[in-house]
């Protein structure tokens, strides 16, 4: 095996499908420019070279035209995989998404699909309010999508094969911090070995990145990474923590939180989408009505605070949990 950033292992996964079906493609501003470089993050580099414009289609500033697009080329029995830059800019698209996308197949019958992957880039990363935002539980919300929100690059390529071959719309969530794009200094390092052959991984399965029997901690995309920093320092006073990364919102593996739970007696969210109304309520909401019993003490949900992400990187670093605010919930919630 060999080494591959998130980046790196999304461009494989794509690549890996546009060879296998000829039905696949991909579309968005910037994805195969002459001289560009592969997109806002360097994830479509090189494809146009083998699959030419035909299959990578650089479209005009307009994310309602690239979700309509997708949409109409999915009915028609086309798989394509669209990148929308900013997740920020997906809110263009709303209609289109929501009213289209999500309802077709159920106002159908099912006789209608809609096999189309939404590449969606979130999370702070120095850019601002406006592309910043944790996205996530918005679409979580709407029945008829599927959400998808990889930590690695083993998860980020599996992941994306099995969504590719889906037939429902899959919003497929890629943190910015961790795509790992060469130059970039921002960027934080969740580099792996991921197998060359082919593999893939079912979306709705939680993976358990580390195990432990004193707190459950949840966390997503770039929250999984400060879990598990926080569970190594922890360690070291004798705190055993259990790092769960659903990889999925829809569908949510409920079990293995549920196990994991029943085992620690404690349950501890981390996100950086915002924590009203947000994903990791639900998870409380549904631990809590499963669970009630083994919980030791009330579920903690540890996230930004209810204000718009700010631009100046002090204040960005506040904004976002990281693993000294998890460490700190932890040891007040066992009374250190």
């Amino acid at each position: 095996m060999r080494k591959l950033t998130v980046a790196e292992a999304i461009r494989e996964a794509i690549r890996e499908e546009m060879r296998r079906d000829e039905r696949v493609f991909c579309i968005g501003e910037d994805v195969g420019i002459e001289g560009g470089f592969g997109g806002a993050f360097g994830v479509t580099l090189g494809l146009s070279d083998e699959f030419g414009h035909q299959r990578i289609l650089d479209t005009p500033i307009s994310e309602a035209g690239i979700a309509g697009v997708a949409i109409g080329a999915a009915i028609m029995g086309m798989r394509p995989v669209a990148d929308v830059q900013y997740g920020d800019f997906i809110f263009i698209a709303m209609d289109q998404l929501i009213n289209n996308a999500a309802k077709l197949r159920y106002l159908s019958a099912g006789k209608i699909k809609i096999p189309l992957v939404m590449r969606i880039p979130v999370g702070a990363s120095g850019r601002g309010t406006q592309h910043a935002q944790s996205l996530e539980s918005i679409f979580a919300h709407i029945p008829g999508l599927r959400v998808v929100c990889p930590s690695t690059p083993y998860d980020a390529k599996g992941l994306l094969k099995t969504a590719i071959r889906d037939d429902n719309p899959v919003m497929f969530f890629e943190h910015k911090l961790l795509y790992g794009a060469k130059g970039r200094r921002e960027a934080i390092d969740v580099s792996m070995e991921v197998p060359e052959e082919e593999y893939l991984i079912p979306l709705g399965k939680a993976d358990i990145k580390r195990e432990g029997k004193d707190i459950t901690v949840v966390g997503l995309l770039r929250t999984v990474h400060s879990a598990l920093g926080a569970a190594k320092k922890l360690e070291e006073e004798k705190i055993d923590i259990e790092v769960i990364d659903p990889r999925c919102l829809v569908p949510l593996d409920v079990d293995t939180i549920l196990e994991s739970v029943k085992k620690t007696g404690k349950l501890v969210i981390i996100q950086e989408d915002n924590v009203f109304a947000g994903w990791g309520a639900e998870v409380v909401a549904l631990i809590t009505e499963k669970a009630f019993d083994y919980l030791d003490a009330p579920p903690i949900r540890i996230g930004p605070p209810p204000t718009p992400v700010p631009f100046a990187p002090v204040m960005e670093n506040y904004y976002v949990p990281g693993e000294e605010d998890l460490i700190r919930e932890i040891k007040k919630l066992l009374g250190k």
